[in-house]
């Protein structure tokens, strides 16, 4: 689909007016080292009271289509490296490319941000929608006024020009089975963790390394109903406590959420069951680092979301300028060399990675 061009000089007095403003209220949220503040369990968390505390670098940047990429909620690792993509895009280009989210785990939230980008008059949207369906509406409206919208973790959406994923959902749910079974020795109850029951992505890991478990490890069961963990360590921590005391007998525990193994490891670390219980789950290795190094997680996995912000705003970029996006193409980011496509999503062709212990060490963000 071809976008017409001339609403780009239209928009940039837009943007000027806008999103400026918007952009210098959110550098207060940073700390000195341009960091938000760190999401562990057990730390005291202020209370995000709603959209003016929404942040993001937001500040001008080139002089091509400005492209913003909002993510589920800001101040957690996995999106503070999935803006440095969003930065190397920026950086690469004449894009005015830069992030912009809240910092509550509300859907409701999001949608107020994705409303103020459309007033600010963008030229796309790249979006890691907290609850699908919840963003349809949003979306559909800024479809109607011929902004491009991109979208990831999304693979059913309707209100996308394309939904980007890193690989197959089914596929990654069931090696994180193939992960929880080995530490559990292919036996005993476990627990299931995602970040919200409406979540597409970690609902299909969930469903796909469930009914993997059913017909590939029969001695293992999985016991009480999916935990929802809001993408909150603190959270995950106590739903992990009450798992414990719920299941005496409990062998392991696969989280979704990038905060969900560490709080789940706190948990079982401080029940002195790191021994017993095997926790598995995506998450980013600074995140799990510590937890990893003392044992209390096992294994984590997980896509490089640099690399998924960066292909999110270059497949914007493509649809821009009136390209077609077709199996084989290029991104020019590592994962999405040569990419599939099936319908509305585009694949890419990177493979997870799996940190344990042992290699820890070899990664940095």
């Amino acid at each position: 689909m071809i976008r017409n061009p001339h609403r780009r000089v239209s928009r940039a007095a837009a943007v000027t007016a806008l999103v400026l403003p918007f952009a210098l209220a959110a550098c207060g949220s940073l700390d000195d080292e341009g960091t938000p503040a760190e999401n562990s369990p057990g730390a005291e968390q202020e209370d995000p009271g709603g959209a003016d505390n929404e942040t993001g670098d937001g500040s001008p940047g080139g002089d091509g289509p400005t492209i913003v990429t909002v993510p589920k909620l800001t101040g957690v690792s996995w999106f503070n490296r999935m803006e440095e993509g969003v930065v190397r895009y920026a950086e690469s280009t004449d894009a005015d490319a830069y992030m912009q989210g809240s910092g509550q785990a509300d859907a409701n939230a999001q949608v107020r941000v994705l409303e103020d980008m459309l007033a600010a008059g963008v030229d796309a949207l790249a979006v890691v929608p907290f609850q699908p369906d919840a963003v349809e509406q949003v979306l559909g409206q800024a479809m109607a006024d011929d902004v491009v919208v991109i979208t990831h973790e999304a693979p059913g959406i309707e209100n996308a020009d394309w939904d980007l994923e890193a690989f197959r959902n089914d596929d990654y749910g069931r090696n994180l089975m193939d992960e929880l079974a080995a530490g559990m020795g292919e036996e005993g109850q476990y627990a299931l963790m995602v970040g919200s029951l409406s979540s597409a992505t970690h609902m299909d890991w969930v469903t796909a390394a469930k009914e993997y478990q059913e017909q590939t490890y029969p001695d293992m069961e999985h016991v009480g109903d999916i935990i929802e963990t809001s993408d909150d360590s603190q959270i995950a921590y106590e739903r992990m406590q009450e798992v414990l005391t719920a299941y005496p007998e409990i062998k392991g525990v696969q989280g979704s959420a990038s905060t969900d193994v560490v709080g789940a490891g706190q948990a079982v670390d401080e029940a002195g069951l790191s021994d017993v219980v095997t926790v598995v789950g995506t998450s980013v290795p600074n995140d799990a680092r510590a937890g990893l190094e003392i044992g209390s997680i096992d294994a984590i996995t997980f896509w490089d979301p640099a690399d998924a912000g960066e292909a999110m705003n270059a497949l914007a970029q493509l649809v821009l300028d009136g390209e077609e996006v077709t199996t084989g193409d290029d991104l020019g980011v590592p994962g999405y060399e040569s990419i599939t496509v099936d319908g509305k999503v585009v694949y890419g062709d990177e493979a997870w990675i799996t940190v344990t212990a042992e290699n820890v060490d070899e990664y940095d963000f």
